[in-house]
């Protein structure tokens, strides 16, 4: 029978490649625009059934909840106690912009009592979005004044802007920080020039058309991007595509060495290979959507946002990457030259073999890996478990429950420095504090309560008149407290009081009293990604053993493999708790961390041991269990120990963004991914899968008659 005409041979490459150059081109500055449809105002990402939440919307009847606090402090420039009439300077600096564009009202300047500092309150709308930074630096010139005074500016809305200077330029820094990482991996790994920039090319054009479609939905608020979101897809496309590209190189290599032409050398290997693609794909992509059922709006967000990055990436290396490789042939390894040996004759499967050179001469490496697994598995596998276990057994000192705001940057900022002498000389949570909506008809208990709980400095009805003393404001017969706190806003210890404040006040008779603020909604968003995580984690992992399941036809098998993913997370989280106290000095993670962490990391390394399983089944069904073991080790050492580099440094870029939550993240994964490849499937499952035998395919038995016989075939040279 005729294979494809030459037409067809040369054309549908052309025409593939033809297209992803067009979505290069046309969707290309999309990747640059996300910023334009991101959002970095963390009250957009509340818990939705958050009794702070709640508070936000009774608090659009009084008309005060379109507020963005900026908190003013002064000191005096020498250190010591204020020059004399600096109350009245300061004072009218703040009266001077009432009425400014994007002010919508000040404070008086109060003084501290150690007579040392003044503090005034700026409101802002909350809306402004990029006309915030502007809008405040406007308000530091003009408290800025003469007279032996030093003003900083600190608050949420400070922060805020801190926080959206973070991630500034994160597009072509990030981007340019990953593919230069990745480029210079692959040039190491494979020591040619052609096939490093055809797989950093479909990586890129994935995150295109990845980044274009994102776009499109946030742009129509059918999903909510914030520069987190932003950055992690960047990541995730460019380690993904990659990783996938790695693994489909590998087989067109077998293939151009087994003697086959470039055209049946890039379908077969498409086949060979796509099974294990999109499985591994899969995984992830259904463990990020498996976010979807957070309560928090981000982890909503980054649920599709990932996945559609995932499919971007497999879609790229499927059709892309095919196409390239076609139209180059073996020059896509210049200068390296592959050997060659005789084609296989027309319609036979090609041989699984332990021939093939791996790259960069890593074939060596893992002909003594195998030979050791094959040895002493029981040795192998239970020296490697105590080791994950001993690691594991930190993990309970990895404490999630948020970060205090001087934690939050890497760098220096204006807004925690502010915050660092408000809290010198006044309440912690002055300028910022807990909102309490209650009954009218018992504001008189809601205040006292209020005020004698243990943390609480003062607790004031808003006014009528707005005029301290005056009348209690009262709207559909609810009014509003605010309450100030000893202790700073975005600290653990004005966390607890808040958690006090509610239950003081929900004993109060008939008050239906409600606790909201900033330190609430930080309260809240805590304490619901701890509760995700006992949610979304045991649905990841039946996804995964669904997956696998399928993948595998095997039912012990598949839960092998998550169960030692699980453990080598476990372990990642103990090292990272050792790691981030005393190494990094951070007192805590986010709460969000550990569960971003546990879906990449599960995610992506069952990536590994389905990219080195699927091949010890294609090898089994051949050579049976023990051989199959063996030889799909060896053959798919080095691609998946390289695999596995590149992620693990694409994900490490994500230190260029000087925030604790992408560094705590970055570490963790990058960490995790080098210990699963390096470890968990080099080691522990080949050793678990050796010891165990062809019991491992539980039910199926796909090495058959080799299995049965005894498995007494050759084994693989240098084994």
């Amino acid at each position: 029978m005729n294979g494809p005409s030459r037409a067809t041979r040369w054309g549908i490459p052309l025409i593939l490649l033809a297209l992803w150059l067009g979505i290069g081109g046309v969707l290309g500055p999309f990747a640059g625009r996300l910023g334009e449809v991101s959002t970095n105002d963390q009250a957009a990402f509340l818990p939705q059934s958050a009794e702070s939440t709640r508070v936000i919307e009774e608090q659009r009847a009084f008309d005060q909840d379109g507020t963005l606090p900026a908190i003013v402090v002064w000191t005096a420039t020498d250190g010591g106690p204020l020059p004399e009439g600096a109350a009245a300077v300061a004072g009218a600096a703040l009266a001077a912009l009432e009425g400014e564009p994007g002010v919508l009202g000040v404070s008086p300047a109060l003084p501290s009592e150690d007579g040392e500092a003044l503090q005034g309150v700026v409101q802002l709308p909350p809306d402004l979005g990029e006309e915030l930074e502007p809008v405040l630096e406007s308000v530091r010139e003009a408290v800025t004044v003469p007279g032996g005074l030093t003003a900083l500016i600190g608050g949420p809305a400070a922060s805020q802007v801190d926080l959206s200077g973070a991630f500034a330029g994160i597009d072509g820094l990030l981007l340019g920080v990953a593919v230069i990482t990745v480029l210079l991996i692959l040039l190491l790994v494979y020591r040619s020039v052609l096939l490093p920039l055809a797989i950093i090319t479909g990586a890129v054009l994935a995150l295109a058309l990845a980044c274009a479609v994102v776009y499109a939905l946030a742009d129509r608020d059918i999903v909510r991007v914030d520069g987190q979101v932003q950055g992690i897809l960047s990541i995730l496309v460019i380690g993904a595509a990659t990783d996938y590209a790695l693994l489909y190189t590998a087989r067109f290599r077998e293939e151009l060495v087994a003697g086959r032409d470039r055209f049946p050398a890039a379908l077969r290997a498409a086949r060979n290979s796509a099974g294990a693609i999109v499985a591994s794909a899969a995984t992830v992509a259904l463990g990020l959507l498996a976010l979807l059922l957070s309560d928090l709006t981000n982890n909503q967000a980054l649920g599709p946002v990932g996945a559609i990055g995932i499919a971007c990436a497999v879609l790229s290396t499927l059709t892309f990457l095919p196409a390239v490789l076609i139209l180059l042939g073996r020059s896509a390894y210049w200068p390296a030259r592959l050997p060659r040996t005789a084609a296989p004759a027309a319609g036979n499967e090609p041989a699984a073999t332990t021939e093939v050179p791996e790259p960069a001469g890593g074939a060596g490496v893992w002909q003594r890996v195998a030979a050791l697994v094959d040895r002493a598995p029981r040795k192998v596998w239970a020296t490697t478990l105590a080791l994950l276990v001993a690691c594991a057994a930190f993990a309970p000192l990895l404490d999630s429950r948020g970060v205090p705001l001087e934690e939050t940057f890497i760098r220096d900022a204006p807004s925690v420095t502010a915050q660092a002498v408000l809290s010198e000389h006044f309440p912690g949570g002055s300028g910022n504090p807990a909102v309490v909506i209650a009954a009218a008809d018992a504001v008189t208990e809601v205040t006292q309560a209020a005020t004698a709980t243990a943390g609480v400095d003062s607790a004031t009805p808003v006014t009528a008149s707005g005029a301290p003393g005056g009348e209690p404001l009262v709207v559909d017969g609810r009014v509003r407290i605010n309450v100030t706190l000893a202790d700073p806003a975005d600290s653990r210890a004005a966390e607890q009081t808040v958690e006090r404040l509610r239950d003081t006040l929900g004993e109060v008779p008939g008050a239906d009293a409600l606790v909201g603020g900033y330190t609430a909604q930080q309260y809240d968003t805590q304490a619901t990604a701890a509760s995700d995580r006992l949610l979304i984690v045991p649905v990841v992992l039946v996804i995964i053993v669904l997956v696998l399941v399928g993948l595998l036809r095997s039912l012990l098998m598949p839960v092998l493999l998550v169960a030692t993913v699980a453990l080598n997370y476990l372990a990642t989280l103990g090292i990272s708790a050792l790691v981030f106290q005393y190494l990094f000095g951070f007192s805590g993670t986010d709460a969000s961390v550990p569960l971003y962490g546990f879906v990449f990391l599960v995610a992506l390394g069952v990536d590994y041991n389905i990219f080195l399983m699927s091949r010890v089944r294609q090898e089994t069904v051949l050579h049976g269990t023990r051989q199959g073991l063996l030889r799909g080790l060896i053959s798919t050492g080095g691609v998946i120990t390289s695999a596995g580099v590149v992620l693990a440094a694409t994900f490490a870029a994500l230190l260029v963004i000087p925030l604790a939550f992408l560094a705590q993240l970055a570490f963790i994964v990058a960490f995790g991914v080098l210990m699963d490849t390096l470890v968990v499937r080099s080691l522990l499952v080949p050793a678990l899968v050796r010891d165990i035998g062809p019991r491992s395919w539980w039910p199926a038995r796909p090495g058959g008659a080799a299995d049965a016989a005894g498995d007494r075939e050759k084994t693989p040279a240098g084994v």
